[in-house]
């Protein structure tokens, strides 16, 4: 599962909440996005959607309230957003801010909740077990037993070059992780600013 949380002002738009909700993700705003509030969408003009400028205060959200955020219409990335509490600001504090999260975020075009699940059992299966025999039978060969004739061999090169590829495609799928650090980072570094503007 995948999933952050985070502090955000009220004072926000929903054009402000797209972008802190893809720096928090990772995502780089490639793509359209719509918010759904209440069965009112709001979002990319693309989309003739109503005007995401308007403030989260203004809908007058609750404890435990929700909405939906879907990004990048044809992966169809849907998130449920939840107020989870409202809390005074800290003083000197910076916001947005990310106090929590899970996962790693699934990389842009990568076909969606089916497609993402289908990588990621692919990246560590049978075909990535085989690529990584072919780099250790490679290296073995060559730095091991000093078979420099390998060198030459353009099949085989061709091969170690398929397979360091593959495995190189895998990479995003194997990185399991999440960082607050680097969502924070990102938040400082103003990405949610910048990111809002993308495909509005």
């Amino acid at each position: 599962m995948v999933w952050r949380r985070l502090l955000v002002p009220m004072s926000y738009t929903l054009h402000e909440l797209h972008g802190v909700l893809q720096a928090a993700m990772g995502w780089e705003g490639l793509h359209l996005f719509e918010l759904r509030v209440r069965g009112v969408g709001y979002g990319s003009f693309d989309l003739h959607l109503e005007d995401p400028k308007v403030s989260l205060e203004s809908f007058g959200f609750r404890k435990n309230g929700k909405l939906a955020y879907i990004y990048d219409m044809g992966d169809w990335w849907e998130h449920e957003v939840r107020i989870e509490d409202r809390l005074e600001a800290t003083p000197r504090k910076r916001y947005p801010a990310c106090i929590g999260g899970s996962g790693a975020c699934p990389p842009e075009d990568c076909g969606g909740p089916e497609g993402y699940s289908a990588r990621l059992e692919e990246a560590s299966g049978y075909d990535a077990w085989r690529d990584m025999e072919t780099i250790a039978e490679w290296i073995d060969d060559v730095a091991v037993i000093g078979d420099v004739a390998m060198m030459k061999d353009q099949d085989r090169l061709d091969e170690l070059e398929g397979a360091a590829d593959q495995m190189a495609a895998r990479k995003p799928y194997l990185l399991a992780a999440f960082s607050r650090r680097t969502v924070n980072a990102r938040f400082r570094e103003e990405e949610h600013r910048r990111l809002m503007h993308q495909w509005y």
